[in-house]
């Protein structure tokens, strides 16, 4: 008698289908790239691109698997985990759209923070936005947050903010803590790690030591917001 080797059930390409096609439609839906999502997963720009296109690899690990389910605010059995009550489970998740209250837009603003010598901003009108998932932010602390999204410009902040980064600010009135922030000082938009130098006086700090510290009185600056997120390519 000859044996014939053993087919892959119906469900299991199915579901991996059902996967690919959520992945692809939740990046969409964010406007976040393919390969930005590979990047927050610390993976080759084309992890993603290859996982949803050509089927490798076969699923998402756990770990990656956990890192894009709390970033899009869904449950793990989206993705491809396995359901805790499967008698229970509709393999239909996929087709069901989230609600647009489970989203918060974020205006993209036409302005870049120099992360170098400094910039002037032109205009501060937004042309674009990101929706972020509100479970995702209040996971991240950041429930009831007034976000804007800009661009870095220069290389003092690198390698922690890249010429081209898009960050979050949160521009809500709040104690001052150290932390990286975007600062006016003067005409010129600036984002730098801001630490306390004595009474009334800050430091103005780069990362990238080829930047002297700038030392300011609390009077020439204007805090604009913390920085509290970053995307953007590797």
């Amino acid at each position: 008698m000859v044996k014939h080797p053993m087919k892959p059930t119906s469900y299991s390409y199915g579901h991996s289908d059902q996967v690919r096609r959520r992945l692809l439609e939740l990046s969409q839906e964010r406007g976040a790239s393919l390969a930005s999502l590979s990047e927050l997963l610390g993976r080759n720009t084309s992890y993603l691109q290859q996982f949803i296109r050509k089927g490798s690899p076969r699923k998402l690990e756990e770990g990656d698997r956990k890192t894009l389910a709390r970033f899009f605010g869904i449950g793990e059995e989206e993705l491809g985990a396995p359901s805790e009550f499967p008698e229970e489970k509709s393999y239909n998740f996929w087709a069901k759209p989230a609600k647009q209250s489970d989203w918060i837009d974020v205006e993209r603003l036409d302005i870049g923070a120099s992360a170098g010598p400094g910039a002037v901003p032109v205009t501060e009108a937004p042309f674009d936005s990101f929706k972020f998932s509100r479970r995702w932010l209040a996971e991240q602390g950041l429930s009831g947050a007034q976000l804007s999204a800009i661009t870095v410009e220069g290389d003092s902040m690198d390698p922690v903010l890249r010429d081209g980064d898009e960050i979050l600010v949160d521009r809500r009135t709040q104690p001052f803590r150290d932390g990286v922030h975007v600062v006016r000082l003067g005409d010129t938009l600036m984002v730098k790690r801001v630490a306390q130098a004595g009474a009334g006086r800050f430091s103005l700090l780069s990362q990238n030591l080829a930047y002297p510290p700038v030392d300011v009185s609390a009077d020439e600056i204007e805090m604009i917001g913390r920085v509290v997120w970053k995307g953007g390519r590797i």
